[in-house]
C-alpha cells in the first residue's frame, strides 16, 4: 500500500461510531488537502476487503454521496443504527456530527 492510502485507511478507522468526516477531511487528515477524489478511490477500492466503516464519510455538504439507490439507503440506514439523524434525501447535520480527531 502506498503511504497515503495507509494513513488513509487508519484514519477512515479511527472515525468512532455516531460521527462522520468528510472526504475532504480524511484527505487533509492523511496528509493531502486535494485527495478528496483519492479518498473516494481507497473506500471503493478497500472497503470490503479491509472491513473499513465508509459509511461514515460523507461530503462536504453533509450528504450521502453516493448515487446508487442500494447503497444510499445502506449508508443511510447504517448511519441511523449509530443514532446519525439522516433524512430520506440522505442530509444530516455535519457540524452535529462531524467528528474532528
Amino acid at each position: 500500500m502506498q503511504p497515503f492510502t495507509e494513513r488513509t485507511v487508519e484514519v477512515i478507522r479511527a472515525i468512532p461510531a455516531g460521527r462522520v468526516m468528510t472526504y475532504g477531511q480524511v484527505a487533509e487528515a492523511a496528509g493531502s488537502r486535494r485527495g478528496a477524489r483519492q479518498v473516494v478511490r481507497i473506500l471503493h477500492a478497500l472497503s470490503e476487503k479491509l472491513g473499513l466503516p465508509w459509511h461514515r464519510v460523507v461530503n462536504a455538504q453533509g450528504r450521502i454521496a453516493l448515487t446508487d439507490d442500494e447503497g444510499r439507503y445502506t449508508q443511510r440506514e447504517l448511519l441511523r443504527r449509530e443514532d446519525v439523524a439522516v433524512d430520506e434525501d440522505g442530509r444530516l447535520d455535519l457540524e452535529a456530527y462531524r467528528y474532528r480527531g
